[in-house]
Parts: C-alpha cells; structure tokens; sequence
C-alpha cells in the first residue's frame, strides 16, 4: 500500500509505502507529528530522499530520531542540506551531521526486511537527484511533474541532464509514477509527457 501525503510546504508529497508491519518513507516534508499518526505502529525500515530542497527534507531529521532509522540519499545531498540558499529554506534547514544518513552511488540496490529499493542518480532539477523504484511503482521527487517537468533554473540545474533523466524514464519498467507534487500517474502518461519535453529540449 502507498500513502501519499500532500505537505504544506509548497504541497510537497511524502510517500509512506507499507508491507504488512513495516513501510518507508520517501522524502520527508510533512510535519512530524503527521507522520508519525500516519505509520501508526508499523515499523519504519528507512527514509529516502528524492533531492535536496527543504520542501522535500525538512523533517528528515525529526522523521530519523522519531523512528530511529536511517536516512537514504544522494551523496550529492550533502552540498544542500548544509547550505540554505541551496536547499531555498531562507535560513530554516541547515544539516551539518551527517552520520545517520547512508549515502548512494550511481545504481544499485538496498534490501531492508521486505522491501527492495532500486535506485538511480539522476539529475536536471539538482546535482542530488535519485529516483526509487518500489515493486511496481517509480519516486521521482521533482525531474517530472504531472504535465510538467521539473525546474532547471536553480542552483545545480542543467537541462542537458534532464533530458537524459526524462529519456532513462521513458526507457524504465514501472506502472506508475510518484512525483514530488502532485497526483500520481501511470506510465503511459508519463512516457507521453516525458517525450513532449525531451523534444522541447532537444531545440
């Protein structure tokens, strides 16, 4: 089962993915106290972040005390959460310890109870981009957005590469796809989406 959860940080979504007991956490910006009513008793196995901005890691660190788990990301992460004008948290969200967090390489995969997280650094939108790929479904964070890709104007921004994340999407096996705003859509849509901006880049 997957919870998504709409956040009041510029309706950021965090994700709650369940097997039986246990669930994840994808991105971390609804408030905690949220959060911790909605995984309820089931244990949390790791939280997983999708890039950098404080709308999308806010609470990590209440979400890794409060469950007592790790936080998985991009090594890339580490220039924005230390960084506020990086991470556009105006001041507010400035991570210096960074020893419960586990960083990722390029691809690969983490096995946690009875979840198997595959994972891909990606990039456009930041430097820190990782998509997840849970059973059936892929976690993008912010590369694309409904109808929309994601921005490539700020900081670590390039639309070189998100052309080629959009064109590894259109090339990827999943159903459907979570971003990090909005609502969720299958693959079919996505791939018409995606394909509509890799031509717009591709001018």
């Amino acid at each position: 089962m997957i919870e998504r959860i709409e956040s009041k940080l510029i309706d950021s979504n965090v994700f709650v993915i369940t097997h039986e007991n246990s669930c994840i956490i994808v991105d971390a910006g609804v408030d905690d106290k949220t959060i911790k009513a909605k995984v309820g008793g089931k244990k949390v196995e790791a939280i997983f972040l999708t890039h950098g901005h404080y709308d999308h890691c806010y609470y990590a660190e209440k979400y890794q005390k409060m469950f007592c788990c790790k936080i998985y990301a991009s090594e890339k992460i580490k220039e924005y959460l230390s960084n506020p004008d990086y991470n556009y948290s105006e001041g507010k969200l400035k991570i210096t310890d960074f020893s419960n967090f586990v960083f990722l390489g390029d691809s690969g995969k983490v096995n946690l109870g009875s979840f198997e997280v595959k994972y891909k650094q990606l990039g456009g939108h930041s430097k820190s981009d990782m998509c997840y790929f849970v059973d059936e479904n892929i976690f993008v964070g912010d590369l694309l957005i409904g109808r929309d890709m994601g921005r490539v104007d700020l900081y670590g921004g390039d639309k070189k590469m998100m052309k080629s994340s959009l064109e590894f999407f259109v090339n990827s096996d999943y159903v459907v796809m979570h971003s990090g705003h909005g609502q969720d859509n299958s693959k079919e849509t996505q791939d018409r989406v995606a394909k509509l901006w890799i031509k717009f880049l591709s001018r």
